[in-house]
């Protein structure tokens, strides 16, 4: 039966999913475990759940789909080591979902590799990582009434994620992001975010998940260099990210779908009336990793002229790739470590085309820069875009704009062909491996002659 997938997932591009694939058919399997059995349960569910049970059951389309992503699975993905099933049916998808949205990400400890980065950070995205892959999946993925239904089910998801319960998994427990394991990955914790280590509670001053993911920098941290803060031709990174493209000469319509996924600009801008001036222009794309910080800050000093929030897919990503394993192994033999250690994700320029997103237009003060785009662009679970402004308002560079809450994040700065932007070359990726890290509120690219050293 035919069948697509995405060899680079979305969440192993930034450390959101773990690179050993082992460690994600394990997880699988003690949530299915956790989970029980869907039929016996399904009565029992949150009513978003009930809801999603019933769209899928009612509309026959939807129905053919949700089954037709799971037979389409070819036969030698489908087992975890043991040989057990995975996530087989649409019920049992339902009735892992029941769980995860009543609980916030858990830090991954593996005792044999114990400093090792194997969250499990997109939990729905590994529920649904092989029907992601399928022709049904791809289509099921892109239609906005599913959508709109994984869009309920976040929205009862961040309830919990902002309420204090969601605090459980802040601790030093093995698998509490406040372990050494987790604060190996997270490298001066305390000095560098607004946090109280000797809070009695354990949870670090936090009072939700949410509160942690979306923490602030301490005072001092990442702060622009005073001669640059009023150098109006200097634009600063408006995310601590990686590199991934930076591309001149965007068409106004491409075929973001083929591989390599070039910029198709209309599609990004949402046919805003804006997007034509942005037709042949430049873009810089960068994206965040799960341990990161997750706020935006504008790029300039300027005024905003217009902020648009785009509803979109969520789990939809490029069809371009396959399940073969880069090295020419079996991505799924037991004995493999796991696919594509440091493979960028091609699915990063697709979706700034189809996820949801948020685009915040800013005419800078320097006339040579003038109307440039912001856009945030959420991947996976959550993924909610928060703006912090509104139109007319002025902006100074380093200014908060914004914040992607729980879920993957990519963002991109765009500029009009007139705007003879200069990149700094620190941040221009060498080849399709090299994602240079980028922080905030650094400055990364001018216009005119280069302001600083």
């Amino acid at each position: 039966m035919p069948h697509r997938s995405v060899r680079n997932r979305v969440g192993q591009f930034g450390g959101w999913m773990p690179q050993n694939r082992r460690v994600l058919r394990s997880w699988i399997a003690r949530k299915l475990v956790q989970a029980g059995d869907p039929i016996a349960n399904s009565t029992n569910w949150h009513s978003v759940i009930q809801d999603f049970r019933r769209l899928i059951e009612e509309v026959p389309e939807i129905y053919k789909g949700f089954h037709e992503m799971f037979t389409q699975i070819p036969p030698e993905y489908e087992n975890d080591p043991t040989g057990k099933p995975q996530v087989k049916d649409y019920m049992s998808m339902l009735n892992l979902f029941d769980v995860i949205i009543s609980e916030a990400p858990e830090w991954h400890y593996d005792p044999e590799n114990p400093m090792a980065n194997d969250l499990v950070g997109f939990p729905i995205n590994a529920v649904l990582d092989w029907p992601m892959g399928t022709d049904a999946g791809y289509a099921m993925f892109i239609s906005p009434t599913v959508n709109a239904q994984f869009k309920k089910m976040f929205d009862v998801w961040s309830t919990y994620l902002t309420s204090y319960a969601s605090t459980a998994v802040l601790s030093d427990a093995e698998n509490g992001w406040f372990s050494p394991s987790a604060l190996g990955q997270l490298p001066n914790f305390v000095e560098t975010y607004i946090c109280d280590p000797d809070d009695p509670s354990g949870h670090y001053g936090f009072t939700s998940w949410d509160h942690f993911f979306t923490r602030l920098f301490r005072p001092g941290q990442r702060e622009i260099d005073a001669e640059l803060v009023d150098n109006n031709a200097v634009v600063h990174s408006a995310c601590e990210s990686a590199v991934y493209r930076i591309a001149y000469n965007a068409k106004a319509r491409d075929q973001f779908w083929l591989k390599g996924q070039p910029y198709s600009i209309i599609h990004m801008l949402n046919n805003d009336p804006y997007a034509p001036q942005f037709v042949g222009g430049t873009v810089f794309q960068a994206f965040l990793s799960a341990t990161k910080y997750h706020r935006w800050h504008s790029p300039v000093n300027g005024v905003v002229v217009k902020t648009v929030l785009v509803p979109g897919t969520y789990y939809a990503e490029s069809p371009t790739e396959s399940f073969d394993d880069p090295d020419g192994g079996d991505q799924h033999d037991p004995k493999d470590e796991g696919a594509d250690p440091a493979g960028p994700n091609l699915s990063q320029a697709f979706i700034t085309s189809m996820a949801a997103r948020c685009l915040i237009f800013i005419r800078a003060k320097d006339p040579r820069i003038g109307l440039m785009c912001f856009i945030a662009v959420g991947m996976s679970e959550v993924s909610t875009c928060e703006m912090k402004v509104q139109e007319g308002d002025a902006v100074s560079k380093g200014q908060e704009t914004g914040m992607f809450h729980f879920g993957g994040s990519t963002h991109c700065l765009l500029f009009r062909p007139e705007t003879n932007i200069q990149i700094d070359d620190q941040y221009v990726p060498k080849d399709d491996t090299d994602s240079p890290e980028v922080h905030v509120k650094a400055p990364i690219a001018w216009v005119g002659d280069k302001p600083y050293s």
